[in-house]
């Protein structure tokens, strides 16, 4: 199997992690267990959103609420 190119950030991308990167560097341990818990729900939630629409594309399902 081949190996895909891997995908590269666009300039404002790049900025951005490099902004939060900065940011970072000076929060406690504390903070940064917060941050990381909140980024995961982040993820969760793209993730849900992903599924529903492709679900939506693919099969026609109506649109449930998603919070």
């Amino acid at each position: 199997m081949e190996k895909e190119p891997p995908i590269q950030l666009s300039l404002e991308q790049q900025f951005n992690l490099r902004a939060f990167e900065e940011h970072i560097k000076g929060i406690t341990l504390e903070q940064a267990q917060i941050l990381l818990s909140d980024l995961h729900r982040q993820l969760l939630v793209r993730e849900a959103y992903f599924k529903h629409f492709i679900r939506q594309s693919l099969l026609g399902e109506p649109s449930p609420e998603i919070d």
